[in-house]
């Protein structure tokens, strides 16, 4: 379910991709050399070879990688190929490093004063604010390569360990057949010897899905789109077991209250929005967005309100905070990169708990073997799938595939997928891409047994789709085609989770950001100040 409409993406014409902000940049040869250039006291320009030049005259060691794509591999093969692994990081990170100091270089270029003579100030702040976009862009490449240096060097630990219990295993197996065999000899067997296990870590996400948490309710929550929100209409949901109603007010801004008349307990989305209240349509009872009843026909108005919730709208979405503690003064930030446009908006009901359907979002390895039918048909099954992030994080890139996630506390996942001409992913990063692909999911809490799914979906090419008549509806039957094929597997686990199978049993490499998502989430419910892989800090309440 990772690429929700990935499918749709890949299948539209060529003819209608353009150039993004993703450009690729031509890296450096292998065997570079790097030059300084200095101003010297009496105004000239001496170039003078870097004394850090031999740090990067490494060579590019991708041409001697052994070839095992699809192949099952032995262990000694296996190491062989996470030795090369580390060798192409070890290049990456010189790279990236290179990168930075031309970058800087560029910097120091633009403010040199003899090339301020010849520049205005308009076209100097231009340049440097594209160098500092530059420069962001190559600092957190550094890190993500940081995180891939360490990932390679954790696998080539477990490759080694892998290694020395199949010698193990096999000189056990020789001291066996030894003991088995008649021999007049008076030599002894070899000692016995333990077979170690590689440590696992392990979850016990089973049984009955339980009670949310009060501490979980303490975040903001996306609950609509604001293009659905008209000033005549309201929105019903459900989250953390309670019925919930968004309308506008007078004023036009967004307000919630319970979706239950304090009459008679007839649930407002029946009724209709008049001069910013929300009126029942059993008696008539009108109530403002901070749940005051300010009209009761045919009898004396008394003093009744409902509950209400805090409710904001930013960057296209209402937001509410379900929790008692004080609403935290800040919302995240879900708009689309710059440079991409917003084709398609898509909210659905599903009857899986949230944090299963976040499991799904948040594993990509299963797409060659979910998804044959939609946007991964055709994809081969790479030996080795990993997602590469930096130890404190909860986003990063998965390898082989050209995407970049991101789970966003706390619950929603981000991610962004570099393609090429239909059905096919290009190249190893999404910088290496020309077009891209960005999700937003929202997997909003409802009940114990159902999820409300905001999916939002964005294009840095084709802008002339969004005006093609009736777009909308093939976006949603693509995304509807896409969500069938995980729905009938999560609804299996769901199944057996409520009869206490336990959902998170063995959990392997390529299950890192699930798995951080759980600890966090484990964190958040025990009450935690200071919360695993982010820099939020819970307050005080």
């Amino acid at each position: 379910m990772t690429a929700v409409a990935t499918f749709a993406a890949l299948s539209v014409p060529i003819s209608l991709y353009r150039s993004s902000k993703f450009h690729v940049r031509k890296s450096c040869k292998a065997r570079i050399g790097v030059f300084a250039v200095f101003g010297d006291e009496g105004g000239g320009l001496v170039e003078r070879k870097s004394q850090w030049g031999a740090l990067f005259e490494v060579e590019d060691p991708r041409s001697k990688m052994p070839q095992c794509k699809g192949k099952f591999l032995d262990a000694n093969q296996a190491l062989e190929v996470a030795r090369y692994d580390i060798q192409y990081c070890d290049w990456r990170a010189r790279q990236d490093l290179l990168t930075i100091m031309l970058l800087h270089e560029k910097v120091v270029e633009v403010l040199n004063p003899l090339a301020r003579e010849y520049k205005s100030i308009g076209t100097m702040k231009k340049e440097l604010a594209e160098l500092q976009e530059d420069l962001t862009q190559a600092h957190r490449q550094v890190h993500i390569s940081e995180a891939r240096v360490s990932t390679a060097l954790d696998k080539l630990a477990y490759m080694e360990e892998l290694v020395n219990d199949k010698l193990l295993q096999d000189r056990s197996t020789t001291a066996e057949t030894y003991q088995a065999s008649p021999s007049t000899s008076t030599a002894t067997p070899p000692a016995n010897i333990v077979k170690r296990k590689a440590p696992r870590k392990s979850f016990n996400v089973s049984g009955p899905v339980q009670p949310y948490h009060p501490h979980l309710k303490n975040f903001w929550y996306p609950v609509a789109f604001s293009t659905d929100l008209q000033d005549d209409t309201m929105i019903p949901f459900d989250c953390f077991e309670q019925p919930w109603v968004v309308f506008r007010g007078k004023d036009g801004k967004p307000g919630c209250v319970q979706n239950t008349c304090a009459h008679r307990a007839c649930p407002l989305d029946l009724g209709s929005v008049k001069e910013g209240r929300i009126q029942c349509p059993y008696h008539g009872w009108e109530y403002s967005t901070d749940g005051t009843c300010e009209k009761m026909p045919s009898t004396r108005l008394v003093n009744v309100k409902l509950k209400s919730l805090p409710c904001f709208e930013q960057e296209g979405m209402v937001w509410v905070w379900p929790g008692t503690d004080p609403p935290a003064p800040n919302l995240p930030s879900l708009k689309p990169p710059p440079g991409f446009q917003i084709h398609a908006e898509i909210v659905m009901e599903l009857p899986v708990e949230h944090g299963l359907l976040l499991d799904n979002l948040l594993d990509l390895a299963h797409a060659p073997f979910t998804h044959t039918s939609t946007f991964a048909k055709g994809w081969s099954v790479p030996s080795l799938v990993k997602f590469l992030t930096p130890a404190s994080g909860l986003q990063g890139y998965w390898d082989p595939y050209p995407i970049d996630m991101e789970f966003r506390p706390p619950c929603m996942v981000l991610s962004t997928i570099g393609i090429s001409k239909p059905g096919k992913l290009e190249g190893q990063s999404t910088r290496e891409c020309a077009t891209h692909l960005h999700q937003l999911h929202v997997c909003l809490p409802s009940t114990r047994g159902k999820t409300r799914l905001l999916y939002r979906m964005s294009l840095d090419f084709a802008p002339l789709l969004k005006h093609v008549p009736f777009m909308q509806h093939l976006w949603r039957h693509f995304a509807e085609q896409v969500l069938n094929e995980d729905l009938r597997l999560v609804l299996g686990q769901q199944e057996r989770m409520n009869n206490g199978a336990d959902v998170w049993n063995f959990p392997v490499s390529y299950d890192k950001l699930g798995v951080r998502y759980r600890l966090w989430r484990d964190a958040v419910n025990q009450g935690e100040k200071q919360l695993p892989f982010s820099n939020q800090r819970k307050e005080d309440s």
